[in-house]
């Protein structure tokens, strides 16, 4: 079993050998390591993390935590295929689709940029609509999207009134960046958090920018 751990820890020698060291005592061994930010005096990761059958998702909080200024972010279940290139390789795959290249791009945007969910909407004379969705999007929909027309990525109010309440009673996190034109917008969602950080933003605004001027 798998899962995605997001922690923050001490950004100094030794810190991740000690969380290795340290999931290692409860039998998790890490499979992959992506640095999601980093400051002055601490870092951002994500821990891939694999567990054997039967063992307690929480006992890998308790071991990380037990260690001095590391604190766990979130915890879930992670099931997608490992890939260090996962962006070059989404973009491939929507620049040699024949058709339905945003189909295609909502079906693998939620494992590159591991969220749950990703929709792609669009601003037309009657107001805005659904392009397409991935599978795990939520069946109930916004009546109305206020922040379109879209200029550059940003974090979405998930508290805001155009939210629908089932996604509020699901803590979704929501991200939206252009997609090679204002009236065009990706959207992503992440049920139960973790937020968004700012170079998540950033990369999302990246992809969204160069597969945009595929799909133009």
């Amino acid at each position: 079993m798998s899962y995605l751990l997001r922690v923050q820890l001490p950004d100094r020698p030794g810190s991740l050998g000690a969380l290795a060291l340290a999931l290692g005592s409860v039998g998790a061994d890490i499979i992959s390591l992506d640095v999601v930010e980093r400051y002055s005096d601490y870092a951002v990761d994500d821990l891939v993390v694999e567990m054997a059958p039967g063992s307690l998702p929480d006992t890998l909080i308790t071991a990380a935590e037990r260690l001095e200024g590391v604190s766990v972010d979130s915890i879930r279940p992670y099931a997608d295929m490992l890939d260090t290139h996962r962006e070059l390789e989404l973009i491939d795959q929507v620049a040699m689709a024949s058709s339905d290249r945003i189909q295609v791009l909502v079906d693998g945007a939620p494992s590159v940029l591991r969220v749950g969910w990703a929709a792609v909407v669009a601003e037309g004379p009657h107001g805005t609509y659904l392009v397409a969705t991935s599978s795990g999007a939520p069946e109930t929909r916004p009546k109305e999207l206020p922040w379109m027309p879209l200029k550059k990525p940003l974090m979405l109010d998930q508290e805001a009134d155009w939210v629908p309440g089932p996604w509020k009673d699901m803590a979704t996190s929501l991200v939206a960046s252009p997609l090679g034109q204002k009236e065009m917008a990706l959207v992503l969602g992440r049920p139960g958090g973790p937020d968004f950080r700012p170079s998540e933003v950033a990369r999302l605004g990246y992809l969204a920018g160069i597969i945009g001027t595929i799909l133009l």
